[in-house]
Formats: structure tokens, sequence, C-alpha cells
């Protein structure tokens, strides 16, 4: 017994600190789900992060970043718009760094990320009323901006405009082009900021790969033109146009509903035990959609955003589904 034990330790690296697990997550196969299809798909299990969600990458790379060139040092006061993985990411970095978290959340933060954001010591401001048509996110951007006025030594990471949003996730692409030797013949991208969508199409092109970047917008999301309307699963989409999205690098676009965002993550669970959250259900709704048209022994790789336990109380609840999905059989997921 001690021999197996030491051999298996011996394998593995020791970090210095916890930020120093974020990133390299791993491909997993996902032959159990698409057993049937005449083509390969990989999942990026982007919940492995110490955070649980591909949000640290970005998270991180961002206040590193601040903090490096005197933006920012410790005992600042961070201010972000964010009701989800975006703010677990920044309170668990700036517990690390000393730094103080404000983040203006909406009512449709679940009580999930509520309870690890306040465990973490941030602060919330919930945005309860939005002005005319304008969405939550705008309210929220409109008192992050009241906030930034207000509190000395504050600083917004802004991940709706910070560069370092997308050049994070050049080393995403990188991470699966390496695993698979460049043979990456599709990538299903769920749509948010297209932070995560623009890295990795900038390392595509730098790197002259034949890979196809299907974006998964949500239906109600503007991102791509669809016109506005209610969305109940958070996660993807938005309510406002990106301020990184380029079109000419996407190869097509999969408008995705809630009722296949809950389907998608069910039936991850059911076929591979692999608990994600919303968007990772949009994701595998998507490649289902699109199967006609990938070729034999094609690559697909899907991105699975975050875990699913931020969303026990909606997605993975089939009393609130039947609440809210009339039209959605409970007893088929």
């Amino acid at each position: 017994m001690k021999t197996s034990i030491h051999k298996y330790a011996s394998a593995l690296e020791i970090k210095s600190n916890i930020l120093d697990n974020i990133g390299k997550t791993p491909l997993i196969s996902l032959g159990r789900l698409f057993k049937d299809l005449p083509f390969s798909v990989f999942g990026k299990l982007e919940s492995e992060n110490p955070g649980g969600s591909i949000k640290d990458r970005t998270a991180l790379n961002m206040l590193t970043k601040a903090l490096d060139t005197g933006l920012v040092k410790p005992g600042d006061t961070i201010i972000e718009s964010s009701s989800g993985n975006m703010a677990i990411g920044l309170a668990q970095i700036c517990k690390f760094y000393n730094l103080h978290l404000i983040t203006v959340v909406d009512p449709h933060i679940n009580s999930h990320t509520e309870k690890l954001l306040h465990v973490y010591g941030a602060k919330l401001i919930k945005v309860t009323t939005t002005k005319d048509n304008e969405s939550f996110l705008e309210s929220r951007l409109r008192k992050v901006e009241e906030l930034l006025e207000e509190i000395p030594n504050s600083y917004w990471p802004n991940q709706y405009e910070n560069q370092a949003n997308p050049q994070t996730h050049f080393q995403t692409m990188g991470e699966i082009a390496e695993v698979l030797n460049e043979k990456v013949d599709y990538l299903f991208v769920a749509t948010s900021t297209c932070g995560t969508l623009m890295g990795c199409a900038e390392y595509i092109k730098a790197h002259n790969l034949p890979t196809k970047l299907i974006a998964v917008d949500a239906v109600g999301s503007v991102i791509f033109g669809d016109e506005k309307r209610e969305r109940l699963i958070p996660g993807h989409g938005s309510g406002r146009k990106s301020n990184f999205l380029k079109k000419e690098f996407i190869y097509d676009v999969i408008h995705i509903n809630d009722e296949n965002c809950i389907r998608g993550c069910w039936q991850l669970l059911q076929n591979e035990s692999i608990l994600c959250g919303g968007s990772s259900g949009a994701v595998i709704s998507a490649i289902e959609f699109y199967q006609d048209k990938i070729e034999k022994k094609a690559n697909c790789v899907a991105i699975l955003c975050d875990r699913g336990d931020r969303y026990l109380d909606t997605v993975y609840n089939k009393k609130w589904i039947a609440e809210n999905f009339s039209n959605l059989d409970v007893k088929s997921l």
C-alpha cells in the first residue's frame, strides 16, 4: 500500500498557492453522451478551477495586471458588476491579495452564489429596478460608476471592456490545442462578454488552426442581434452588445433557449455524471442541433464553463422547472 501511495504522490505537482491552480483544466471525453455520433466530443472542464468556473482565469488576469501596473494596491476596493461566476472569481482573488470587493448584483443572483460571496467577505449591492427599457446589466453598470465616484481608492476591472479578458483565453485555447495536437475541428463556446470567444479566436488565427468557432448564444440575448427578451437561465447571453466581438472570426452562431439549456445540463449529468451550469447545457444542446453539419472523425470541443452546484435551486430543481417551463416534461429529465 505504501508503495502505491508514494508512486501516486510522486507524480503530483505541489502548487505554491491556490491561485497557481487556476487554468490547465482537464479535457474530458464525452463519449457516453455522444456515443452514436461519427465524431469525437470533448469537454473542457472549467469547473476544476478553484472558484469553480472559467471566470477564475479572467479575474486573475485582470487583477494581477492591475496590481503589477500600480493601478491597484493592497487595501484598495475592487468594484464590479456581476451576479455570478466573475463575482466569485474576484472574491477569491481579492481575499488572497488583501483587496476589498464590492459586487453589484441584481435579483437574478442565486442563493448559493450569494452565500459564497458573503463567506469570501465581499459586499453585495443589489440593483432591483431599471430605467425605461434598459436591462439589469445596464442598471448595474450605472451603479458601478456611481460607486467609483463615491469610494476612494476604488478600481473597476470592467470585464466588459478590459482587453485582459479576451487575452486570458489565448491560454485556454492553447491548452485545448496542445492536448489535441492542434486537431481541433470545432469549438463550441457560450457567449456573454465574448471574452472567452474572442480570446480563443485570436489563438486560432495566430496559429492558423482549421478550427471552426461556433458561438452559442441565448435566445433573447442581443449579442448577435436577437430581440431582447426575458431569460431565466443565467451564465450566457447578454442584454447589451459585446465590446470584444469580431463577427468575422465566428464560423456560425446557434441560439439556445432556456428549455434546451436545462435539457443539456440533465443529459450531461445523466450520461457523464458531470454537474455543470446552464451555459454548459446550452453548449451540449448546440452540438446536438449541429451534428448533421459536422464531418466524420472530427474533433469537437465544448467549453463547460462552471459547476452546477450554483444551479441546484433552478436547473436541477424539478419543482422550479415545472413551475417555470410548462412545456418541459420533468419526467423526461
